[in-house]
């Protein structure tokens, strides 16, 4: 597949969302390049700003099998993975799958739910796989979570640990929409009691696994010049040396972000990448891996704009 067809690709998805969704462009983008990275995102957000709507509707344009968890306090990690019954039918130990058992998972609130159940996504997320009674299953290519939470300083909350936040690509903060989005949102779905089903929608299947499959072996193709590379090595390596920051981006993190910015150049219709990709998308795949200084905390300073400072100083090629 060319470049030249992901980006067309790609603005016939936006079409297909935006049927459902007002809004929210960039959080769609960033979902987007989740997919075609192999990663997953977590979306931070107050309720009733679209969050599960939108994981649907990306689903749906995509023909991918869409699940959904609602984590709470007692959630426990069969009841996301699955568990083996015995059948006296079949006179044997039957797996019943769990919802984790789909291609686009919507981990819903998943701050909500203590760590032993976030735990039961660990594997999942890092290698499509899950364990139950000692056998591995496997989840396909098409797995990917978009998980969900409130802001931690919500009551009822678990903080997820820092090896699971790892695991997500980015980190997007839907925050509210503009007036005039608010306003469409309201004129388009404000007649309704409740919100419709995805079906009614008649949202276009835009592609499929296949199609998927192609696109992340062209993204494989993307050319990253050795200066580039250079650069976005050096802007996570400054996050360990800051002052600010206790605990920096991990090697791990430097190579998500390098796969990410040549699926945004694909997205811009280029097969090569360049640092305006990086500068793009370094907040969104840095600000969750990051931990501030104590001394940081009393003064109140914030993740982003430490990152977006950091992009300013690291010297950028031309």
């Amino acid at each position: 597949m060319e470049v030249s067809e992901i980006k067309e690709r790609v603005a016939q998805i936006d079409a297909g969302v935006s049927k459902v969704i007002v809004g929210q462009e960039t959080a769609v983008r960033l979902m987007l390049i989740t997919l075609l990275s192999e990663g997953h995102i977590l979306l931070e957000g107050v309720p009733g700003v679209a969050k599960t709507m939108l994981g649907q509707t990306f689903a749906a344009a995509l023909s991918l099998r869409f699940g959904r968890i609602q984590f709470t306090p007692d959630l426990m990690p069969g009841d996301v993975l699955g568990t083996n019954i015995y059948s006296f039918e079949k006179n044997e130990f039957v797996l019943v799958k769990g919802p984790i058992f789909t291609e686009i998972l919507l981990a819903d609130e998943i701050n909500r739910t203590p760590p032993k159940t976030q735990a039961a996504l660990l594997q999942a997320m890092h290698e499509r796989q899950v364990t139950i009674d000692n056998e591995l299953y496997d989840l396909g290519a098409g797995f990917m979570v978009i998980a969900t939470q409130n802001p931690i300083e919500h009551q009822g909350t678990y903080p997820l640990p820092e090896a699971q936040l790892d695991r997500f690509l980015f980190k997007h903060i839907l925050d509210y929409p503009s007036r005039d989005d608010e306003r469409a949102i309201v004129r388009r779905h404000g007649h309704r009691a409740t919100m419709p089903s995805i079906e009614e929608f008649e949202i276009q299947r835009i592609c499929d696994l296949a199609a998927i499959t192609e696109m992340r072996a062209a993204i494989e193709r993307i050319a990253m010049a050795d200066d580039v590379l250079d650069y976005l090595v050096d802007v996570v390596r400054a996050t360990r040396e800051h002052p600010s920051i206790r605990i920096g981006a991990s090697p791990r993190a430097a190579a998500m972000l390098g796969r990410a910015c040549r699926a945004n150049a694909a997205l811009e219709g280029r097969d090569y990448v360049i640092p305006d990709d990086i500068k793009e998308l370094a907040v969104p795949a840095l600000r969750h891996r990051l931990s501030l200084t104590p001394e940081a905390e009393i003064e109140d300073r914030q993740i982003d704009p430490i990152v977006e400072q950091i992009l300013q100083q690291v010297p950028a090629p031309r």
